[in-house]
């Protein structure tokens, strides 16, 4: 008799249309961020804007993610989870039907910037497992949950140069707003809505404290290239995020009801997990800037393999699909041996990768592979972290420390866009009067990835060993009724 049949009438939602949802709102996400990679070059001419400002549509995305994560993290914490995710898929969605009808600079930012606000569904969702899932299948669909992040991007970028290659580019972005519509239904027909809830105010001194220092960050290390490293405006924003930073980190401590639990982030596991976040999410990024250019740059520098922008995505979507493949033997190791070797394995696994791909680059195939070895072990370690962190704070805390481990990744991501364009900027060969990234700059940069991901393997080794996890929060309701009735 099938599980339909056998549940009873109030057993809630089927755990796996739950898991679903999900995953396709996380998928669809993650598609969203993929969209405009394949149109970059030709912003300028699309939005009859320069170079520069086109930029920005772009930068704002990145900008708008990192303080819109741990926001709704700790929203959803307060105010229910679910309901936080809708808003963030409303915003994905409005985000899209404005860059869908944007003909010039200033709506395609204000567009993005909306998308960019939605980037807390990932860790939302995961939050929403913790709650809704039994605890045997918590760890395999947080695995999943994390992985769709790698599947949308994977599979959308050729379908995103293909679209954008054979019809008008607004489409891109009406396909967004389709699929961020349909999310939003089935999130409302079918995902529950937590019951776990912290209370208490919101801390917007504490909100608008990390938001202004993440964006003097981020500002500094996406800009610091085009700006200049030792530009007045690159150093003033860099010491103005120091600053500021320091002041939100000594409000916080003291703060009633803190936006961002600073106690519970300096626990060992959830120390070192989040450290190890920033590492990979460095490390994987490094991929996504050196195959795009070795599989686009002309063959007659030697190195380059002189492929389309559809080509590179149809090479880069099987690391998407393997991706989510490795989320099930992730979640087998987890249960087996515990999180902290799931993560030392996946970081392992992407630091040989990347020593590989110094040494096989010259065939399509060879990127293929390298890519497929990357994307297992960022399968193997991206199920990992929720783990780890479920698994030391409190369920009520679930999503403001998700949210934040999630923005730790970002972090990852931005320094490594940093530190490859300037060494891929200083490492150059001269083309027909042109300079372009050296083979042994991009090798360098395959270096430092293989480096920042032994480093998560040396960070995730200070994680305390393997102990009880904190219950879900079925299990609590289920002790606390279980002591009530014994009583």
């Amino acid at each position: 008799m099938s599980d339909a049949l056998t549940r009873p009438a109030d057993a809630g939602p089927e755990p796996n249309a739950v898991v679903a949802v999900l995953a396709l709102a996380g998928i669809v996400v993650s598609l969203m961020q993929t969209l405009v990679i394949p149109i970059v070059p030709e912003l300028p001419t699309l939005l009859h804007a320069s170079a520069s400002n086109t930029a920005w549509a772009v930068t704002a995305t990145l900008l708008a993610a990192a303080v819109a994560t741990p926001v709704m993290g700790r929203l959803g914490d307060m105010i229910g989870k679910r309901r936080m995710l809708m808003v963030s898929i409303v915003l994905l969605v409005s985000g899209s039907v404005v860059c869908a009808l944007a003909d010039s600079l200033v709506p395609m930012i204000i567009g993005r910037t909306l998308q960019g606000l939605a980037a807390a569904v990932v860790p939302l969702g995961i939050s929403i497992m913790r709650d809704a899932l039994p605890a045997d299948r918590l760890a395999g669909s947080t695995a999943l949950m994390s992985a769709s992040l790698g599947v949308g991007g994977a599979l959308g970028l050729p379908a995103a140069a293909f679209v954008a290659d054979k019809w008008d580019w607004h489409i891109l972005f009406w396909t967004s707003a389709a699929l961020g519509a349909v999310s939003l239904v089935l999130v409302l027909l079918i995902v529950p809505e937590s019951k776990v809830r912290t209370g208490g105010r919101f801390d917007l001194v504490g909100s608008l404290g990390l938001s202004a220092g993440l964006v003097s960050l981020l500002l500094a290390v996406s800009k610091g290239g085009d700006w200049g490293w030792t530009s007045g405006t690159t150093l003033g924003l860099g010491a103005a995020a120091v600053v500021i930073l320091a002041g939100w980190g000594f409000y916080e401590l003291r703060a009633a009801h803190p936006l961002v639990d600073l106690r519970t982030t300096a626990r060992p596991q959830v120390l070192f997990t989040n450290l190890a976040s920033v590492a990979l999410g460095f490390s994987m990024f490094a991929m996504s800037l050196v195959l795009p250019q070795l599989l686009q740059l002309p063959t007659q520098t030697g190195y380059g393999l002189g492929k389309s922008m559809l080509t590179v995505g149809l090479v880069l979507a099987p690391q998407g699909l393997v991706m989510m493949a490795m989320s099930a033997a992730s979640a087998a190791v987890t249960r087996a041996k515990g999180p902290k070797v799931t993560l030392m394995i996946g970081a392992l696994i992407v630091a040989s990768g990347y020593a590989l791909n110094i040494l096989l680059m010259s065939e399509v195939w060879h990127l293929i592979l390298v890519s497929c070895i990357i994307g297992a072990g960022v399968g193997f370690t991206y199920g990992a972290l929720p783990a780890l962190i479920m698994g030391a704070v409190d369920p009520s805390q679930t999503g403001a420390a998700t949210s934040l481990n999630t923005l730790m990744r970002s972090l990852g991501t931005s320094f490594a866009s940093a530190l490859a364009g300037v060494i891929l900027a200083q490492m150059t060969t001269d083309f027909g009067g042109h300079a372009l990234p050296s083979e042994n700059g991009f090798k360098v940069v395959m270096a430092i990835g293989a480096g920042a991901a032994l480093l998560a393997f040396l960070l995730a080794t200070f994680i305390p060993r393997r102990q009880a996890a904190a219950p879900t929060a079925a299990e609590a309701d289920e002790q606390t009724e279980a002591v009530t009735t014994k009583a």
